[in-house]
């Protein structure tokens, strides 16, 4: 049978919250609704979004869903699609309506839902498909989140809270949805797109096995003042014109604290000037790159002025739009 992506269905995130699934479900019914739709496909897609609320609005029957998410697909001829893990027909699910009942009517309901959710379900609840079989002893599944997160953690570690809604198994053994805080100890020198691993964080085992881990991808904030690029790091700083033109020591704030630089003499906007392993931390540390810019203070009094007159005068052949046209040419 197909796998059904109910996520995908509502257009909603793994993470989203009830009040979510309820507005992304109202907004399609009204979009796919067959009484006012004009899409040609409206009927078959009210079809799948019912489908997909009537699993996502449920609090057990998405628990449920969500220990099943990770579970292997199989695809080609003969492999038959989805398979659910091992074990999963023993588990006992309770269910139910709003008003206590158990489902009816799934007929109009996917093969994928039948079998997970409905016959099957209500097979076990009256005692049919044979004798109860405890659960096998099985590894969770692992759980993906991220975590945004700014570059100076990098640089110094960090503790985060993180809240997340996420699958536990109740005092009866059944996967029910709960949210929960975790405190995250974020290392030094972490990366864009890295995964944090906190063991025994992600989905329950059944029977005696043990839970799966949560893994957090890695996203870095922006941020104006400075970027990283792999482990190296990059922090505009502007100089005056006299620095760039007469070079010398300048002492620069970084993100890696305080240094003195000496700058060449001619220093143009663009360049970049290395400081060896004051980038990410790392065994191999990455280094950091002070990105040039030029800052032309704004004359508020005559003598400044009369300074750029003077200025003016001592360049009489420059040209600044010709240098600027040269600039390009030449990147």
């Amino acid at each position: 049978m197909d796998y059904k992506d109910y996520y995908r269905i509502l257009a909603v995130d793994r993470q989203a919250s009830a009040d979510d699934i309820k507005k992304a479900y109202r907004k399609l019914a009204r979009k796919y609704h067959p009484d006012v739709s004009k899409e040609a496909d409206a009927s078959e897609r009210m079809a799948e979004v019912n489908e997909a609320n009537a699993v996502l609005s449920d609090p057990e029957k998405r628990a449920a869903y969500d220990a099943l998410a990770d579970a292997p697909r199989r695809s080609g001829p003969g492999a038959g699609g989805f398979q659910p893990p091992p074990g999963w027909e023993g588990q006992d699910f309770h269910f139910r309506s709003s008003d206590g009942a158990m489902p009816e009517g799934d007929a109009d309901f996917s093969e994928f839902f039948s079998q997970m959710f409905g016959q099957a379900a209500r097979a076990r609840h009256a005692g049919g498909g044979g004798q109860h079989r405890a659960p096998p002893d099985m590894r969770g599944q692992d759980q993906h989140a991220s975590i945004e997160l700014d570059l100076l953690d990098s640089y110094q570690g960090a503790q985060r809270s993180l809240h997340l809604r996420t699958t536990v198994l109740d005092e009866d053994g059944h996967p029910v949805a709960r949210d929960k805080e975790l405190q995250v100890s974020i290392p030094k020198g972490v990366r864009e797109g890295q995964m944090i691993r906190l063991a025994g964080q992600g989905g329950p085992g059944l029977g005696n096995g043990p839970a799966g881990d949560l893994l957090l991808e890695v996203h870095l904030r922006h941020d104006p003042r400075w970027w990283a690029e792999g482990k190296d790091v990059y922090q505009p700083v502007s100089l005056a014109p006299w620095e760039a033109a007469l070079g010398g020591p300048v002492r620069v704030a970084t993100i890696a604290g305080e240094f003195e630089v000496s700058v060449p003499a001619g220093s143009r906007a663009g360049r970049k000037l290395r400081i060896k392993g004051k980038g990410l931390p790392a065994a191999t540390p990455g280094d950091l790159y002070l990105v040039l810019g030029i800052a032309l203070p704004e004359p508020k009094t005559d003598a400044q002025r009369q300074a750029y007159a003077a200025l003016a005068q001592a360049f009489p052949s420059f040209d600044a739009r010709q240098h600027a046209a040269g600039q390009g040419a030449t990147r």
